[in-house]
């Protein structure tokens, strides 16, 4: 709980669990405005209604916005949930059921899709019936990723240049930087944005919404220390380094947190057998019980390694697939869950034997049992803004092994056997061979040194993965946005 005054906080994006997911950002969007609420803030989470949500009601109050040459009239969809009022914006544009796209490709109409969703946002609030002070003041507009980065910019060009909500302020949260919002030139016209506001918008010609977002927000967060100091690099900066070196000042990383309560192994309704840190004997019980499931050798000696993501180059799918020949040798077992690409997918399946399972598909159950089960989960991603299955391995007592990249770097510490210190192992991104050297100091703690890896298992069990941490940073960078002039 904050000692200072409460907040009124808006925070805008895509995706939202357990209403709406792809990826990390649906469990962020998910959480981190409950923590924020638990510190005495006013938060009200803004979501797209894809579908109908049993959980929400009508409120039957509207918005009407001129956009791509249409009146567009949106509605507001209320629930209260754990202390955060869930505002979820209906309009035929976002409620075809996919969030960005279906089994014909992504939707052509995207940019008036999130543009919706940013100036429904900002008037999200009102729609609840409740006020904002006349002036903004100690209000925060989060918008998350491109989807939502041009509700800083409404912010500014809409509100604040218009003489209201004058002491509001944004902050931009850059989950992946990979995925920017790119559109043509023309698109720009339809977006209700003064001419003026184009250079904020261009970039090569095009209209980029995450680049707009990082000129037009007050402060910039990333989700981990580590990646924000990568995206300011050429070989991460996905063509925006240089923007970010040049908003650095007011660009921080904060590492995500983990939902406890869903990622708790002592209560966790997935599990067959339940255990803590002072009672390890479930998880044995759930390696036992996942090997039976899975008509592997039920076989306490033989590590079980698993990887949970997407099949995709940027998780270096095949930077694993090329260490299986090694895994098989040494008789370790190995469980793949995921879809994903159609090439990577094939590959597994055609790797698959009585020690290697692949499961093209995606359980959040599954995902659960495996971590429980798992001896060593493996991250190889290329890149990891911030990562959440190596805080949901360590939580469950699986012994990470991760590319030392992003936020990995920030929440796995290197294992030294001399010091007896650390929860893991790193290895160079992108580096195959460097991945089996890894998985072999694993697999040889496990082996010859019992007593080592149950150490690691401990330490990363004890460590406190929660977002009480993560939520008191967030809060200081809005209170830094909210004690100094708007930026744009």
């Amino acid at each position: 709980m904050s000692d200072a005054a409460p907040l009124t906080i808006i925070s805008v994006s895509a995706e939202v669990a357990p209403w709406s997911k792809v990826g990390g950002l649906a469990d962020v969007a998910a959480a981190l405005p409950v923590a924020l609420a638990r510190r005495g803030h006013r938060v009200i989470g803004v979501a797209p209604r894809y579908a109908p949500y049993d959980i929400a009601w009508d409120t039957r109050r509207t918005a009407r916005f001129g956009l791509f040459g249409a009146e567009h009239e949106v509605r507001c969809f209320h629930a209260r949930i754990d202390g955060v009022d869930r505002v979820f914006i209906g309009h035929p544009a976002l409620s075809r059921g996919g969030i960005y796209g279906d089994e014909h490709g992504v939707y052509g109409d995207n940019d008036l899709r999130f543009a919706l969703l940013s100036r429904a946002a900002i008037e999200a609030v009102a729609l609840l019936g409740l006020s904002l002070p006349d002036d903004g003041a100690d209000t925060i507009v989060l918008a998350h990723d491109w989807h939502a980065a041009l509700a800083t910019v409404y912010l500014a060009a809409r509100y604040r240049h218009h003489g209201r909500l004058v002491r509001a302020r944004s902050l931009l949260a850059i989950h992946n930087l990979a995925h920017q919002g790119v559109f043509s030139r023309d698109r720009f016209a339809g977006l209700d944005l003064e001419e003026h506001w184009w250079p904020t918008l261009d970039m090569g010609g095009d209209v980029n919404f995450l680049k707009a977002g990082i000129m037009a927000a007050d402060r910039l967060v990333t989700v981990s220390p580590t990646y924000a100091a990568e995206i300011r690099r050429p070989e991460h900066g996905w063509g925006l380094d240089g923007l970010l070196r040049m908003r650095a000042p007011v660009l921080d990383g904060i590492r995500n947190g983990l939902d406890t309560e869903a990622w708790n192994p002592r209560t966790d309704p997935y599990l067959p057998a339940h255990y803590d840190l002072d009672d390890l004997s479930g998880k044995a019980a759930c390696k036992a019980a996942l090997q039976r499931e899975l008509s592997l050798a039920e076989d306490p000696t033989v590590p079980l390694v698993v990887f949970i993501g997407r099949l995709d180059a940027q998780k270096g799918v095949d930077l694993l697939l090329s260490a299986v020949p090694w895994l098989r040798r040494e008789g370790a077992q190995l469980v793949v869950l995921g879809t994903g690409d159609p090439g990577l997918e094939q590959r597994l399946r055609e790797v698959g034997d009585d020690r290697i399972r692949p499961i093209i598909d995606f359980s959040s159950a599954l995902a659960h049992r495996l971590t429980a089960a798992a001896d060593v989960q493996v991250v190889p991603s290329r890149f990891e803004p911030c990562g959440l299955t190596q805080l949901q391995a360590m939580r469950y007592g699986a012994v990470p092994v991760v590319a030392a990249t992003g936020g990995l770097v920030d929440t796995v510490q290197p294992y030294d056997p001399i010091a007896d210190q650390g929860t893991g192992w790193h290895f160079r991104a992108g580096d195959a061979d460097d991945l089996v050297r890894a998985l072999g100091d694993a697999l040889y703690t496990f082996r010859q040194w019992p007593e080592a890896f149950r150490g690691l298992v401990r330490r990363g069990m004890a460590r406190d993965w929660s977002w009480a941490e993560p939520a008191a940073a967030w809060e200081a960078r809005m209170r830094d946005a909210l004690a100094v002039p708007p930026w744009a």
